[in-house]
């Protein structure tokens, strides 16, 4: 598992002018292919009108998915661009479709590919990215009584506070970084007089 990536955390667009042509950047999360197809289907939806709607998603931590289309532009000149701007900037679980409504003045081979992966760049400028990083979800469970004070303290200690979930009892989902899991465990018997449990899951990322 790789240290950490980037992934956009709203769905946003952004629109540049170049030479008369209006170029609008869709930017969202996508944790699998189908939720990227899915975006992409609902923006040429929306701008069924204009003359391209070009694509580019990556899927997967380590960007085991990906795929592009130039959507009638000439081959290489968009949707590469694009996929290679969201690697360059080592974004991942994200679709990105720029829609292009021609101005009348042709680009050429060389201004298109600064235009489509420019479109892309700056739209992950405006709408922003966050951070995911590898940690263990742990799964703490205490009474309702030391719920409030242990989820303050969990915060207060800088730890991922992903989920709680209110039952007979309070479960409290947590992001652990693994090699620290011995000290996290050791840390909680202190905090709640060892009057909880702990159960350690997979590892998964999130903001941290």
């Amino acid at each position: 598992m790789q240290e950490q990536y980037r992934t956009v955390g709203r769905e946003g667009v952004s629109e540049t002018e170049i030479k008369k042509s209006r170029f609008l950047a869709t930017l969202a999360p996508a944790a699998t292919e189908e939720e990227a197809l899915a975006v992409i289907r609902r923006v040429r939806g929306q701008h069924a009108g204009a003359n391209h709607n070009c694509f580019a998603y990556v899927i997967g931590p380590g960007g085991v998915i990906q795929k592009s289309s130039d959507d009638g532009e000439p081959g290489g000149t968009a949707g590469v661009p694009m996929l290679q701007m969201l690697m360059r900037r080592e974004v991942r679980d994200t679709v990105a479709v720029v829609t292009r409504y021609f101005g009348g003045v042709r680009l050429g081979a060389g201004g298109l590919i600064r235009a489509y992966g420019g479109a892309v760049g700056h739209a992950l400028d405006e709408i922003g990215t966050v951070a995911l990083h590898p940690l263990r979800l742990a799964t703490v469970t205490v009474g309702h009584q030391q719920a409030g004070r242990l989820g303050n303290d969990l915060r207060a200690a800088g730890h991922c506070v992903r989920a709680v979930h209110y039952g007979e009892c309070v479960t409290i989902e947590v992001g652990v970084p693994d090699h620290r899991t011995d000290a996290f465990r050791s840390w909680l018997a202190d905090a709640t007089a060892g009057a909880s449990g702990l159960e350690l899951g997979e590892l998964t990322y999130m903001e941290n």
